[in-house]
Formats: structure tokens, sequence, C-alpha cells
């Protein structure tokens, strides 16, 4: 039975990626530091599910202490690595950028150490949509640069996709960096916008609309993102032999390091978002027009063949389809 330790098991993502593995036989060694960034009530909920299943260990601890982090590596031998621990939020880096560099910079050079000590055999690690930053060509490929982050957030995601490759090249540890793009769904974040929308639908408050609802996303339902994960981790990467360094492509290299695009390649404007969710629930929004914020973009579109060539899958639930899914568990989760 192999070992895996997912990071930020307690998590939206995280706590996803963990059952699924353990429904498929894994060992899962689950680390979070239930952070109160938001509800710690919902990530105790989550854990409790995962408690039920055989199979499943968990420890407590915060992933920027480098000495409870190297025990954790001594302590167990782990297959592989699937790092989803992170300071989430775009607008939230504005106001606390040290949580970022605490949780997303220092945390994850404490994990790559911890690979590298231990020879891991893969580390799989959560990048962000918003590395793309300023970049305005449509549909966003992970052969494009992505050096102008709009967020202290991005510019963090994109670090680790660095980090991680220096790791590659130095110590042949296997990387795999996911760009995920704006996913949702049941037992998803309370600080993102489905949640955020449902919850002023159902309680007759207003939500807050940005750029007029003129905002394109490209939603991705977390089942997709689960599959994507549990592929990608069975295919370590390898050095690519087409590599050039005279043509440098961001995606792959000289070491066993990959970057992919996880998203549902189909942009939907934020309106039609809202639209969706008002079907769902049978209430119509509240609407609180307000202009763009900063560090937001404009439109995330992600070009995922690179992913599908590599494990034959790519994300494909449907917007309203996915929407329907997260308020059946939204409802009586929250008991409207």
């Amino acid at each position: 039975m192999q070992t895996i330790l997912v990071t930020g098991a307690a998590g939206f993502i995280g706590f996803h990626v963990s059952r699924r593995l353990l429904q498929d036989g894994f060992h899962v060694v689950g680390v979070d530091s239930l952070d109160p960034y938001y509800s710690v009530q919902l990530k105790q909920d989550r854990l409790t599910l995962l408690s039920d299943q055989s199979g499943f260990e968990f420890y407590h601890l915060d992933l920027a202490d480098r000495t409870a982090t190297s025990e954790l590596f001594e302590r167990s031998k782990f297959d592989a690595v699937i790092h989803l621990a992170a300071q989430a939020g775009v607008r939230y880096s504005l106001q606390n950028p040290q949580a970022y560099v605490q949780s997303n910079l220092i945390a994850f050079a404490n994990v790559l150490e911890g690979c590298r000590t231990q020879e891991v055999g893969h580390l799989v690690f959560a990048s962000s949509s918003s590395v793309y930053g300023a970049n305005t060509r449509v549909p966003f490929a992970t052969h494009h640069t992505a050096d102008h982050p709009l967020s202290l957030y991005a510019a963090t995601k994109k670090s680790n996709e660095l980090m991680a490759h220096a790791y590659a090249h130095l110590y042949g540890i296997p990387c795999t960096g996911l760009r995920l793009f704006t996913v949702y769904g049941p037992w998803g974040r309370p600080d993102m916008a489905p949640f955020l929308f449902a919850r002023a639908i159902f309680e007759n408050q207003p939500i807050n609309v940005y750029n007029g609802g003129d905002l394109y996303r490209d939603f991705t339902y977390i089942d997709d993102v689960v599959e994507t994960v549990t592929r990608v981790l069975q295919r370590s990467p390898v050095p690519d032999a087409n590599w050039s360094s005279d043509d440098p492509d961001p995606s792959s290299s000289a070491a066993p390091y990959r970057l992919y695009n996880v998203g549902n390649s189909s942009p939907v404007k934020v309106a039609d978002f809202i639209a969706a969710l008002e079907d769902a629930i049978g209430k119509k929004a509240i609407r609180n027009m307000l202009p763009m914020q900063p560090g937001d973009m404009h439109t995330t579109y992600a070009d995922v063949s690179m992913l599908e060539a590599h494990i034959c899958f790519r994300p494909a639930v449907p917007m309203r389809e996915g929407v329907r899914r997260f308020i059946e568990w939204y409802r009586p989760y929250y008991g409207y």
C-alpha cells in the first residue's frame, strides 16, 4: 500500500483528494494547521468524514514550522506528496501579506526539503491560474510566460513553481505543478464567490458584483480536479528530451518537471454564474454593483490540451450541473 502525504487535508481540495485516495486504497497522511482564515468548524467536519475511513492518519501542524515538518517527513516514508496547503485568496493578500510569505513560501520550502531528504518519488503541488496575471492572450497556455502577477498571492504561487523547478533540477525530484482555475463545489471555501453569493441569495442580502458582472471565470468543478490529481499522481514527470535552453518552454524542462492547467476550458460570465445560482436556489439575487478590484483578472481561460494528452482526461462538468450539485449540498449543510 502506497503512503501519500496530503497537505491542507482539511481544506476544500485536500479533503476531496484525500477521500478519493482512501477510496482507491491508499494510506493517506493528512496535515493541516486548521488556520482560522475561514470556518474551522467546516474544516473539522471535513476531517470527521475522513477519519471515518480506514487508512487515514492526521497531524495538526504548521508546515512553516521547520522542525515539525522535518519530524513529519522523518516519521513516515512517503511514496508521494500532494501539496495543497496554502494561504488562499487574492484580496486577503492585500490585507495580510505576511501570511502568504509564511504559508506559501516558507512552508513550501520546508516541504521541498522534506521531499529531498526523504527522496520522495513525486511531488504534486497546487499552483493557480492567477499566475497569468497581466496576460491577456487567451486561452492561457502553460508554454506562455507568466511573469507579471497582479497580487502577492499570485506571486507566491509563481514562486512555488520556480522553487519546485530548482529542486527538480538540483536533486532530481519529480515535480508536477497544477494551475487550478476557480475550483468550486460541495464542501468548498466560504470566502469564494459561490459561497458568498449563495448565502446572500438565501438570506435576501445584497451580493457584491464587481465590474458589473463583466468578469469571466473558468469555473472548474471539484470532481474534475480530483480526477486530474489522482491521474497525474501516477505519472511522474521525466526530463523532456526535446526541451531547448535556447527557446525554453516554461511548462517542461530538462529536469523531471511539468506544469499543467486544470480548468473547464469554458469561461463563464460572472453574471451568468449568478443566474445559475438563482435558478438552483429558486430566488433572485440583490446585486450591489462595484468597480473592478485591485488584483483581479478580467478573464481566466485554461488551455488544457497538454493535460489531456498526458492523462487522457479533461475537466468537463458543465457549470449549471456543478452549481446544481453545489446547492444540493449547501442547502442541508447550512439548514436552508
